[in-house]
């Protein structure tokens, strides 16, 4: 049978009214742990590792003992009772009722290890009593759940983990479990030579009032299960209702940038734009007169001795090249020259404009280049943040406003905190820095 679990009672811190003082000698204790030590050792890792995925404070579980003792989906620990036959047949001061406690004995020392996902944390055999019974407390834990903590106190899971999964109402995994921990008690009475009789159940003798007890009893085990599950989807939703919230934030920060890095890059290219086509019309206007520069530079730039005619009749060719001509072509070869020097200038800036040009067009397609990428991500975050929305106002459907609301604004207030957190760590460090340099 299931008990009611009291430690103190089976330990016997104290004894009850149904004990005789004078047999408690002969109990034995198995094994008598403090429940908050095996939690502890159960249960500790999961929860750091639980805690450290958490973005808000009010999610962490500060203590799993009292978690799960203040809630309602599971029990802290079960207790299971075992007796074989009554006070008629196998009294606790007969040879059967010895014969019995053996057979208890037996069964016990191989229970942790035919049940490793129910961890015991208490067990006595009661001599003290009309009737040899075993007292087992344990703690039923699953491992590698992928909801909430990886580790976690689940009965259903555990009795799962051992084979045992529940079919229709009166098949769950903890009937399938207690008749198939009642077939192994059997076998090792039918090895102490004693027959398992099974009388069935009583229930056609039930009082109508304790039938319909009875079946209440089950409807609300069977409500508390769908309780259970819809608590769990109801806290699925809550982390999914926080991720998709971050996600969309981050989405519109991203979305933000983007834009604002698309019109910078808009901007840049239609300036680049704007200077191809001025340089372009600079280059296009200097080409002509680099040519005729080049063409005159050419034809006057020769030596004067080479260029200048004999003297005419009346005057003679040393005083005709020598008073007249020559000074006047030095004085045309030393503007052309300067004028060529000028020409030399023009060239070296019209190859910069060149290369600047080709610099600006290389400018102009690579940000062309960039606004096309950014409105393919632009297009691609808005894709994300309506997936996102959609996912919210699922959300909202399921849970209602008010509660995404409430969530959203403790959110808010936790992201305000922390950016007020991190500005008092920030002057703080200053301050030490200017402490540091002041020494």
């Amino acid at each position: 049978m299931v008990g009611k679990g009291s430690v103190n009672h089976n330990s016997r811190t104290f004894n009850a009214k149904n004990t005789d003082p004078t047999r408690t000698h002969l109990n034995r204790e198995y094994i008598n742990e403090d429940i908050k030590a095996v939690y502890h050792e159960l249960f500790d890792e999961a929860v750091a590792r639980y805690n450290a995925r958490q973005t808000r404070q009010d999610r962490c579980i500060a203590n799993y003992y009292e978690k799960i003792c203040s809630g309602k989906q599971e029990k802290p620990f079960h207790e299971l009772i075992l007796q074989i036959g009554n006070r008629d047949d196998c009294g606790a001061s007969t040879p059967d009722g010895e014969k019995a406690a053996q057979i208890l004995d037996e069964y016990m020392r191989g229970f942790q290890e035919r049940n490793p996902t129910l961890r015991v944390f208490s067990a006595h055999l009661h001599m003290d009593e009309a009737t040899p019974h075993l007292h087992i407390d344990f703690v039923p834990y699953t491992t590698g759940s992928k909801r909430g903590l990886d580790t976690r106190v689940s009965l259903k899971q555990a009795l799962a983990a051992l084979g045992f999964k529940g079919g229709t109402r009166g098949v769950t995994e903890w009937n399938q479990w207690v008749g198939a921990e009642k077939h192994h008690l059997a076998e090792i009475m039918r090895e102490h030579g004693i027959e398992w009789v099974q009388k069935g159940t009583h229930e056609e003798h039930l009082s109508v009032l304790d039938f319909k007890k009875q079946e209440r009893a089950k409807e609300v085990s069977e409500l508390t299960e769908r309780k259970e599950l819809l608590e769990e989807r109801n806290d699925s939703l809550q982390n999914a209702n926080g991720i998709l919230q971050e996600q969309l934030e981050k989405v519109s920060r991203v979305i933000d940038t983007q834009l604002a890095e698309r019109d910078k890059a808009i901007e840049e290219a239609e300036a680049a734009k704007k200077q191809e086509s001025e340089m372009k019309r600079r280059v296009n206007e200097l080409a002509p007169s680099i040519k005729d520069l080049e063409h005159f530079a050419d034809k006057y730039s020769k030596n004067a001795e080479a260029v200048l005619p004999e003297a005419g009749a009346l005057e003679s060719a040393k005083t005709y090249r020598e008073k007249r001509a020559k000074p006047v072509y030095e004085k045309i070869i030393t503007v052309l020259r300067d004028i060529y020097k000028q020409f030399k200038d023009l060239i070296r800036k019209y190859n910069q404009l060149v290369t600047l040009y080709k610099s600006k067009c290389e400018d102009y397609d690579r940000l062309a280049g960039k606004c096309r990428w950014l409105e393919d991500e632009n297009e691609q975050a808005m894709g994300r943040m309506r997936t996102a929305e959609h996912d919210l106002s699922r959300v909202r459907r399921v849970l209602g406003n008010p509660t995404v609301d409430d969530a959203l604004a403790a959110a808010e207030q936790m992201e305000r905190e922390a950016e007020h957190r991190e500005r008092l760590l920030a002057q703080q460090r200053r301050a030490s820095r200017r402490d540091y340099h002041s020494l």
